[in-house]
């Protein structure tokens, strides 16, 4: 049985508001499948993009840095994706140190 993508969405928020990080819902996307994609900004005019994927060869999921750099890069990267997807959901997380939290249990996959 895999989690409702809100679900998933909800339980990031909450860790992340947990560990004092900011993060905003940049995109609502499909509350049941859709996909995910986390900015990570620096606060120095950087950032990253992470995005949910599938690993073909095993099947498990994984985080993938779709994008990295200039901030207003990242910013195209994430229109390019919202622009086949419209059922994406963006969440931005604000960090000097470009801490995710998506290597932590649960959140990993």
């Amino acid at each position: 049985m895999s989690l409702t993508t809100r679900f998933w969405i909800d339980a990031y928020l909450t860790r992340l508001r947990l560990a004092d990080l900011p993060a905003y819902v940049l995109a609502h996307g499909d509350d049941t499948a859709g996909a995910v994609l986390v900015k990570v900004a620096t606060l120095d005019g950087r950032a990253r993009l992470w995005q949910r994927s599938f690993d073909l060869m095993s099947g498990a999921r994984a985080w993938v840095v779709l994008a990295e750099g200039e901030e207003a890069g990242v910013d195209a990267a994430i229109a390019r994706q919202r622009g086949f997807d419209r059922d994406c959901w963006v969440i931005e997380v604000e960090d000097r140190q470009g801490r995710s939290l998506l290597d932590q249990p649960g959140l990993e996959s």
